[in-house]
């Protein structure tokens, strides 16, 4: 079989799944190739640096790995299809439309006939972009009806998947491909609660919103840890100034390597996830991974992971009154260290089990539509 899809040294968690599916897939004893992007696509589209700083990789580059695609040479994409007709499931992975033209040439070059082709199952990370543009589900739509199956991560997105024509859907929770090493231990600490909010700040994210909430409660402190995307960036830059959060806030811009996850999560007290919308993350069990409550909203797969009261809080989604009632829960005396009470380490490996079948199980299923 062949995953197609981002790896080192593209950074960001989709290309850290794609490495570890594959890591994944061969442990499991399937001979597995990893086929990834020299160019993956225009640098309009991704106003920031796409490869890790200094070419240091997050994880350990999987070992079957070629990189014969580029964005901007369509003649790649023909040559990778026709290659990959020796295998008997082709896996692509799908995170923005922009790159659905060159899935959809890899798939034409497959071969036209499903039964002389590979199977294809297209794994979508997202199935629609957290951000809209024009044309993006006229592509996704003729990228999933042309595909044999699609892999989600939750069931509102299989549920955008059906609508977007996929012929089969199977939902997969998210398995933990955990960045940032050993947890390292905890300095004593006695003041106010101390919250992480660690990624690319995008509007969906909505740090912007979490700031606003802060403003509103005196005492937490607030660490922004990640590249700040385009006006998302700016806001937040300006709401960080404001005589209210001033010297509260700290804005620590650019990508975060793995290196310096564990010491940023043991410098602070609980995960910050306050997005405006969401697909799936493994933010909130990185969070439970070093020990740390996490306060999120309810969106994607935060509800399912997260108890509310027991190891995080959970607040209204786009709702600056409800995060700043989380935070003023979060304050009451003794319910931080409740809170870190009940956070439990997770599973690992159980969830990579579970998801490596229900991918390989899609080579021998019928086709439904």
């Amino acid at each position: 079989m062949a995953v197609v899809g981002p790896t080192h040294p593209y950074k960001g968690g989709v290309a850290a799944h794609t490495t570890e599916l594959a890591r994944h897939l061969q442990r499991a004893g399937h001979e597995c190739d990893l086929v990834s992007w020299s160019h993956m696509y225009p640098s309009r589209l991704y106003p920031g640096e796409q490869a890790v700083p200094d070419g240091v990789p997050d994880l350990a580059p999987y070992e079957r790995t070629t990189r014969p695609l580029s964005w901007a040479r369509p003649d790649t994409w023909v040559r990778v299809g026709r290659r990959l007709r020796q295998h008997d499931l082709v896996v692509l992975v799908h995170v923005i439309p922009a790159v659905a033209p060159a899935h959809l040439m890899l798939l034409r070059a497959l071969g036209t006939t499903a039964r002389r082709r590979p199977r294809v199952v297209v794994l979508a990370h997202n199935v629609l972009p957290h951000e809209t543009h024009p044309g993006a589900a006229a592509l996704v739509r003729a990228m999933l009806s042309r595909a044999d199956a699609t892999l989600v991560h939750s069931a509102h997105q299989g549920q955008l998947a059906r609508e977007h024509g996929a012929a089969q859907v199977v939902v997969a929770p998210l398995p933990p491909h955990l960045p940032g090493g050993p947890v390292l231990p905890r300095e004593p600490y006695d003041g106010p609660p101390r919250l992480l909010a660690l990624g690319m700040v995008r509007p969906y994210k909505g740090t912007d919103l979490l700031l606003q909430a802060l403003g509103q409660v005196p005492g937490p402190t607030l660490t922004i840890a990640g590249e700040l995307w385009r006006s998302a960036g700016v806001r937040v830059q300006e709401l960080a100034d404001t005589p209210a959060l001033r010297g509260r806030v700290q804005v620590r811009g650019g990508y975060v390597p793995a290196s310096q996850i564990a010491p940023l999560m043991a410098a602070h007290d609980v995960l910050a996830l306050p997005y405006r919308s969401a697909t799936a993350s493994q933010n909130a069990l990185l969070g439970f991974a070093h020990g740390l409550p996490v306060l999120a909203t309810r969106v994607g797969t935060f509800p399912a992971e997260i108890t509310d009261g027991v190891d995080g809080l959970l607040a209204d989604p786009g709702s600056v009154e409800s995060l700043a009632a989380a935070l003023r829960r979060l304050c009451q005396p003794g319910a931080l260290g409740a809170l870190r009470a009940g956070v439990r380490a997770p599973d690992l490996d159980a969830a990579w089990v579970a998801y490596v079948q229900a991918l390989t199980g899609l080579r021998t299923r019928e086709r439904t539509g």
